[in-house]
């Protein structure tokens, strides 16, 4: 696969990993159902893998955290939220920082 094709399929990846954190952060700002709170497990479980995947290892760590804050937060912690926030941060600043190297 030449780097052109690659660079594409990260593109891909990037403006995808968009979406998933909107969505976690607007679930985040809403209802905190076990059904809300298991799609922010789901979703943060994408990142982490295909963070990984494509060699985004800090996409991958802040999404293993808000993961793993999630499973807080659906055991009753609501203190942790502060923390999710700030890792959906994170994931913005990454996702941006990479989508420009990538010169999008």
């Amino acid at each position: 696969m030449v780097d052109l094709e690659l660079d594409e399929l990260k593109r891909e990846f990037l403006a995808e990993a968009e979406e998933k954190v909107q969505e976690i952060a607007s679930t985040l700002d809403g209802e905190r159902s076990p059904e809300a709170l298991e799609r922010l497990a789901y979703l943060a479980h994408q990142l982490k893998g295909s963070g990984g995947s494509y060699g985004y290892q800090k996409i991958s760590t802040d999404a293993a955290e808000i993961e793993k804050a999630v499973e807080s937060l659906a055991a009753g912690d609501a203190a942790v939220t502060g923390a999710i926030e700030k890792h959906v941060t994170g994931l913005r600043e990454e996702i941006a920082r990479r989508l420009a190297e990538l010169g999008k």
